[in-house]
């Protein structure tokens, strides 16, 4: 634990680069093979569910620290994190530990969610009297289940790369699917050569990058396959030994929350992988996407869901092919090929294929990206003719040009802390705009702004409070900010009556005041023209 601890230091203290990735090649390279694979289950997002309920897990620190409720709650809310404010508030240890990460996981960390109270507090007092004060802080990120690190797969993959000599994108797709950590699994990811009895393992998804530049950099656009960008769930659909496997982008499994897709899988040949979005398509037609969350929020599918909001796959890419790994392929095979599995497979619209746009010029392209919202996408897909299937987010081959946002002018009514290493500042906000005389709540935000700029908002909020309620504060409404946004609908759950989708801040209106925020039904005439 000690190891892992520091090694979150070494990552937590950095934002550069070859230093993260020192860090985890040296612990790689020097704990054992079941603290290793722990450390990569953490490091790359998976993390057990919250274990202890937080007011059990605050009783209990308060009684070890011996330090009265409001003490507690008063520095929770200077500190903003629940984990940091334990570790802090608790004495000094009286012993200490140098058992692996492993034994604290799998003897100390799971067993939590099996054991009564009692044993609980009694393992978790034991454990925090053992440990210094970094290590009680991921231990207790570990045991709400808030555990991160700035530091992404591809990063814990190249030092995983660094360490074996095995190839990068190997150990990304080795990566990838359904698996628990354990000396054999460590081993066996690690291998030069890999016999993986994962059947159901999906590949890492290839990911565009944004265009930033004029889009005649490019080149000549006969290089280019142009589809538009449509707006639904990343997926893989999985035909492995007569069993059909769906993946989302996320890596989850979610085959049986799509039964129809799932009978698709059937209709494919043994050995078949198709990478494409899932979409709420009926009678020929893409539904809106907030018919997809209709489905979404159910826990049972019952015949009348599955009926007004039934879904296909739009196929974009072939991947595994008759058994065989077909990403190095080039493109214009592996789109070729995957015409043939769409025309062959007699699904009644299940799957779809994703069309070549194909325009003469970037100019004629350019216009016909003006119809992107009418038509309900995003915008365009440009793939690089020749091109293979990469791993992850990579420059060159695949980019986004998605059309421009949404945006209103709103003001700052609330804010709360952030976490991790924005835990003291006041960094999550929610913006209201006019209705009448009244500014009611329209969209949070947490993300766009500069370091500068979010000192400078918390230095405002904790001068400008006008109302606490727990972490959150209530501030004078002078503030405006533009809030950008991809989608809007109507919603009954919202005070406003409206839900947008992926807001974040574009700006700071410094140049506006209150007054000229945008309007309740300003808004409302986004949706009807959307």
């Amino acid at each position: 634990m000690r190891a892992f601890a520091q090694l979150f230091t070494a990552l937590d203290e950095t934002t550069k680069t070859n230093e993260k990735i020192a860090a985890l090649t040296a612990y790689f390279a020097s704990v054992p093979p079941a603290d290793a694979a722990w450390a990569i289950h953490f490091l790359i997002g998976r993390r057990p569910k919250r274990l202890i309920e937080t007011r059990k897990l605050v009783e209990w620190a308060v009684a070890e620290a011996e330090i009265p409720d409001w003490l507690f709650g008063e520095s929770y809310q200077a500190v903003g994190d629940l984990a940091e404010t334990i570790s802090l508030l608790l004495p000094a240890p009286t012993t200490s530990s140098e058992l692996p990460l492993h034994y604290w996981v799998e003897e100390r960390l799971l067993p939590l969610k099996e054991w009564d109270d009692a044993k609980r507090r009694e393992s978790l007092v034991t454990a925090w009297r053992a440990m210094n004060e970094r290590q009680r802080f991921v231990w207790n990120k570990l045991i709400t289940g808030g555990f991160r690190v700035g530091v992404s797969q591809s990063l814990v993959v190249r030092a995983m790369a660094a360490v074996s000599g095995v190839d990068a994108a190997v150990l990304a797709h080795r990566l990838m699917g359904d698996w628990m950590p354990s000396v054999e699994f460590y081993e066996r990811i690690l291998a030069k050569e890999s016999a993986d009895a994962d059947v159901s393992r999906p590949y890492p998804f290839f990911l565009a990058y944004p265009i930033e530049g004029p889009i005649d950099a490019l080149g000549d656009i006969h290089h280019w396959q142009a589809e538009w960008k449509w707006d639904g769930i990343r997926a893989q659909l999985i035909r492995r030994q007569w069993r059909t496997f769906l993946w989302s982008r996320g890596e989850e499994l979610i085959t049986e929350r799509f039964p129809e897709l799932e009978a698709l899988g059937g209709l494919f040949p043994e050995g078949t992988a198709v990478d494409g979005e899932i979409l709420p398509w009926k009678n020929g037609m893409p539904l809106p996407f907030a018919q997809m969350q209709r489905r979404i929020g159910r826990k049972v599918l019952g015949p009348k869901i599955l009926a007004d909001v039934p879904v296909s796959l739009l196929a974009y890419d072939l991947l595994e092919w008759g058994g065989e790994d077909v990403r190095e392929r080039p493109l214009e095979w592996r789109r070729e090929t995957l015409e043939q599995l769409v025309s062959a497979t007699k699904s009644t619209g299940r799957i779809v294929l994703s069309e070549p746009v194909n325009t003469a010029s970037w100019g004629d392209l350019t216009t016909l990206r003006r119809e992107a919202r009418a038509r309900g996408v995003e915008g365009f897909m440009l793939k690089r003719k020749g091109s293979s299937y990469r791993v992850g987010r990579k420059r060159g081959d695949w980019w986004k040009w998605k059309i421009e946002p949404y945006s209103v002018d709103a003001v700052l009514i609330y804010a709360q802390p952030g976490n991790g290493r924005r835990a003291s500042l006041f960094t999550d906000y929610t913006f209201g705009v006019w209705d009448g005389a009244t500014l009611v709540p329209f969209a949070k935000a947490y993300s766009g702004l500069t370091d500068e700029e979010i000192r400078k908002v918390d230095a405002f909020i904790r001068r400008n409070t006008i109302e606490k309620f727990g972490p959150v504060r209530s501030v004078r409404p002078e503030l405006v900010f533009e809030l950008a946004f991809e989608g809007i609908q109507k919603s009954s759950r919202h005070r406003s009556g409206i839900a947008v989708r992926f807001p974040r801040m574009a700006r700071w209106r410094t140049d506006k005041k209150p007054e000229d925020a945008d309007t309740l039904e300003t808004i409302r005439a986004l949706i009807a023209g959307a």
